[in-house]
């Protein structure tokens, strides 16, 4: 598969919404390796993760355009002549989808048309792989958690992405628009959002640990989650972007080794060498929106891609930990 990657992505117009975002980055610097020529759309709405920082080192290599997909005058010339579109602009916050679930809604689920229309109306034969999230299961009937399992998100966030999610399959089914849709869990490493805690515990955990901030836990700690570091999340995307064998089909990534966020807290204290921590009560917006243990089965993107993380839970932290110490002042 990573040579079929090699040919396949050599000299392809690639184009990534949310492009200088945290996995739309380390996707960018990837195929920029591939020889693609890379098109990055991104609004630079503060607070959502774009950064310039990320792109840093191949910048003269992409092209940047800061635009919104909301935009539909827009995206429908800069879908042109695309082969591929990597869609992960969005809105992520949980708790910013329910105190402002219009704005998550414009994002998550207007734009999502604007995309497809674009591409229906200017270019139909573009692969647009999508970025869902495991946010549209909810709380967990039975674990892991397969694709068949129900959908019953607990958010607003949750919800428009399954909207958006659906909408990139229904194009698939009935306009030909070759779409394909993961469900991502925890992703985490380098080029990650750290500037506040609204995008997950994961990035603000490792900020807290670099700084030498308590870190404090939300209930008992036992709370078990899978995680998946971002370059094994990259080589996702990019196996799906270049099969036709997943065109109308989702698929959920995740890890073999689920963790409790107490003992993910004491790993990143023994790999940074101290740090510490404390265990408080939910606040109360957060605990109505919590699912409690979540990790997934991945077997359905194993078996038709060959797909499978490649980092442990240890060495991507590892990684992270060593590229927040050296460019923190790029993320604070």
């Amino acid at each position: 598969m990573n040579e079929y990657i090699k040919e396949f992505y050599a000299g392809s117009h690639v184009m990534i919404t949310g492009g200088l975002g945290f996995i739309g980055s380390n996707l960018a610097h990837r195929l920029v390796e591939l020889g693609a020529h890379v098109l990055i759309i991104d609004s630079l709405i503060p607070h959502y993760g774009g950064n310039l920082f990320n792109i840093k080192a191949i910048e003269d290599n992409v092209k940047i355009n800061i635009a919104d997909v909301r935009d539909e005058f827009g995206m429908n010339y800069l879908v042109r002549d695309q082969d591929v579109m990597f869609n992960l602009a969005g809105q992520v916050s949980h708790i910013d989808s329910m105190e402002d679930p219009y704005t998550d809604l414009n994002i998550n689920v207007r734009s999502q048309l604007s995309i497809l229309e674009a591409c229906r109306k200017n270019n139909s034969k573009i692969k647009i792989v999508f970025a869902s999230t495991r946010q549209v299961y909810g709380k967990p009937e039975y674990l892991p958690v397969d694709e068949k399992h129900p959908l019953h998100p607990t958010d607003v966030n949750g919800i428009n992405k399954m909207a958006g999610e659906w909408y990139h399959i229904l194009y698939n089914n009935v306009h030909g628009i070759k779409t394909t849709s993961l469900r991502l869990t925890n992703t985490y490493g380098p080029r990650q959002l750290m500037k506040h805690s609204r995008q997950g515990f994961i990035g603000w955990f490792i900020r807290q640990i670099v700084e030498g901030s308590e870190i404090k836990i939300f209930g008992d700690g036992q709370q078990k989650r899978d995680l998946n570091y971002v370059d094994d999340v990259v080589e996702a995307f990019l196996f799906a972007g270049a099969s036709d064998k997943v065109n109308g089909m989702v698929f959920n990534l995740g890890d073999d080794n689920p963790i409790d966020l107490l003992s993910l807290v004491q790993l990143l204290i023994e790999l940074n060498g101290g740090g510490s921590y404390s265990l408080i009560p939910f606040p109360e917006e957060r605990k109505k929106i919590d699912i409690g243990d979540y990790y997934a089965a991945y077997e359905k993107i194993k078996t038709v891609l060959g797909w499978k993380p490649k980092n442990s839970i240890r060495e991507g932290l590892a990684k992270t930990i060593h590229f927040y110490k050296k460019f923190r002042q790029h993320y604070w």
